[in-house]
This record gives structure tokens, C-alpha cells and sequence, in this order.
């Protein structure tokens, strides 16, 4: 069980520290309560406030840490039944645990969906690099480069008036058009694979639906639809929702646990925190956390190390033999994720 508390030393703050927490960093925000911003009632009337924070959460802005790298080796290892954590930040995911093996209680931002319609959102398409018409215009053109063959064959097939009048529409009227275009042309394009199908009429040639999502993100925009204009929500649980399907794995997984690790967790946030008391009474519980909580009733075989969450999994790292082990794993990932593709 993992909790925001495993992500600080990657820079991303918790939320209830009482001075560097992220709900104390709301008051000059447009909330009435700090967590107002993860109720959907309020997101529905105001959702500028969690998108302005989604911007920060944006994936790549932060980088696994030796927790999660920890967490990795017990996959390495076979020793990893499963991972539950209430993190949305996708650290576990970055950090190479599979997804067969997480359970992401409270969602995560690796899709979305829109509010109005349920029309889904992958992540590839959510959170893609994107802008407006410009970004589009080269992005076809990199489609078209990338499918050079069918580029040329277009231009063999093609009588040399007609493809003079095609570009000359699709690069330059195209874009300031006053009046949607015929999209029949570019259904073409996108049915023949010459060009990416996430690109689509806007006024002009822009980004479909997601791409343009996460533009408006960063262009501190509220995100729409492109099937209906709604309110595009990423699949991050908020307060009174359904917990994904995936966590009623627990039903089979606590039950045959034979230790249960508990990483940087307050067990506050229900029914998340009442995991800590599903395994066997026989089985033992690690809880490491920067304070004690009130909330984990005490067991006889329980361990209970507080503190600075590195230097503990640091210190159960070498305990355990693994420190060279766990060095060239976070060598070999960090690097790999300070690729200039990544």
C-alpha cells in the first residue's frame, strides 16, 4: 500500500503536511475548502482550480525516486503480489511496474473522459503534445513524410493542377476559413492512413478532441469534448465517486498476502485505509511513514519505522543485501527516462 507520502522526494508535495502539504497551499485559491477541488459538484461549476494543479501533474514534469524503484525491484524479484497505491501522479507506472500488477484506487491522469457524453480519452491521446493549427499543419506534414511512399504516389496519381488546388486549400485557406470546410477530403486522408485520424476541421486544421485537451491544459484552459463540448474530466476518483473496479482485487489479494508493506500513508481516505486490516492476523505489516498514524491498530508481529521514507527504504534496502542491485536499477531507469523521447 502506497500512499503520496512515497512521491515527495520526487518533488510532488503530499497533502496534509500542515505547512508544505497541498492543501495548505490553497488559500489564495478559488476553493471554499481545500478539498473542495476533488469534489465533482464543485469541479462541474468551477473546474479551473484542479486544472490549474493538473498543469503541474503534467506527466515528465517529475521522475520516479528510489521508493518506487524499491517497489520495482520487488517486482524484479517475483516478490510483488500486487501494489495499491492512492497516488494519481503515474510514478509507479513511470518507474516500470506493469500494469497487471497496480491498482490505482484513486484513478490516475493516464485517461480521461468527458463528462457530458463518456466519450474516453487514452492517455497517448490526453496528454500528447499538441497546439493549435500550426502544430497540426506540421504534424501532417510529419504524418505524410513518415508515409512516403503513398506522399509520392499521391502526387504521381494526381493531376498537377488538381494537387496545386488541394494544398493550396488544405495549407492555406484551410486555416482561416471563416466557415467549417468540407471534411470529405480529409475523411479520405484518414480512411487511406496518409494522414494521423487525430487530426480533424476546427476552423481551420487543429488537434481532435484529446490532443487539444491537454493544449488547453497547458494553456490554462478548461478542456472540451470535440464529439460534444462537454467537460473533459481526467479519471481521477474524486470524493463520492465509485472506486475503479480494479480495487476489489483486494477481495482475493490481502487474504494470500504474506506481508503487507504500508509506504507513506496517513490512512485517512476510506475505503483505501481499512486495506491495512484486510490481511491475516498472522501475517506482518511494515508501515514506514514520516509520522505515526491513530488509524493502524497495533498487531503483535507489526513493524513500525517513521522517519524520512528514503533513508528507511534506503536502510530495509541494504538490510536485505540489495543495495547494488538497487543502484543499477535506478541507474539503468534513470537514464533511460532522460532520453530526449521520453
Amino acid at each position: 500500500m502506497a500512499g503520496a507520502g512515497i512521491s515527495t522526494a520526487s518533488g510532488i508535495p503530499d497533502f496534509r503536511s500542515p505547512e508544505s502539504g497541498f492543501y495548505s497551499t490553497l488559500q489564495h485559491w478559488d476553493v471554499p475548502y481545500p478539498e473542495a477541488i476533488f469534489e465533482l459538484s464543485f469541479f462541474l461549476d468551477n473546474p479551473r482550480p484542479f486544472f490549474t494543479w493538473a498543469k503541474n501533474m503534467f506527466p515528465g514534469n517529475f521522475k520516479p525516486n528510489v521508493i518506487h524503484y524499491f517497489l520495482r525491484l520487488l517486482h524484479d524479484r517475483g516478490l510483488l503480489q500486487r501494489l495499491y497505491t492512492q497516488n494519481i501522479d503515474g510514478l509507479e507506472r513511470a518507474s516500470g511496474i506493469p500494469g497487471s500488477k497496480l491498482v490505482e484506487a484513486h484513478g490516475s491522469f493516464a485517461s480521461a473522459t468527458c463528462t457530458a457524453c463518456g466519450k474516453p480519452s487514452p492517455e497517448q491521446d490526453f496528454w500528447s503534445p499538441s497546439k493549435s493549427s500550426p502544430f497540426a499543419v506540421k504534424h501532417l506534414r510529419r504524418g505524410f513524410l513518415h508515409r512516403s511512399k503513398r506522399f509520392l504516389n499521391l502526387f504521381v496519381l494526381m493531376p498537377l493542377s488538381a494537387s496545386a488546388i488541394f494544398w493550396f486549400y488544405l495549407f492555406h485557406l484551410g486555416k482561416t476559413f471563416p466557415l467549417e470546410p468540407k471534411k470529405s477530403s480529409l475523411r479520405l486522408l484518414h480512411r487511406c492512413r496518409w494522414v494521423p485520424s487525430t487530426l480533424t476541421w476546427q476552423g481551420g486544421l487543429d488537434c481532435k478532441g484529446p490532443t487539444r485537451q491537454k493544449a488547453a491544459v497547458m494553456a490554462d484552459r478548461v478542456p472540451r469534448c470535440a464529439a460534444c463540448a462537454g467537460l473533459v474530466k481526467p479519471d481521477v476518483v474524486f470524493f463520492g465517486e465509485a472506486l475503479p473496479e480494479r480495487f476489489f482485487l483486494h477481495l482475493v489479494d490481502f487474504p494470500t498476502a504474506e506481508l503487507l508493506l504500508i509506504l507513506g500513508t496517513s490512512l485517512k481516505v476510506e475505503p483505501f485505509a481499512s486495506l491495512s486490516e484486510a490481511v491475516r492476523s498472522s501475517v506482518p505489516r511494515v508501515f514506514m511513514n514520516r509520522k505515526a498514524v491513530e488509524s493502524l491498530r497495533p498487531r503483535s508481529r507489526d513493524v513500525v519505522q517513521l522517519g524520512d521514507l528514503v533513508d528507511s527504504v534506503e536502510r530495509l534496502v541494504e538490510l536485505l543485501g540489495w543495495t547494488e542491485e538497487m543502484r543499477d536499477l535506478v541507474q539503468r531507469e534513470t537514464s533511460k527516462l532522460s532520453r530526449p523521447d521520453r
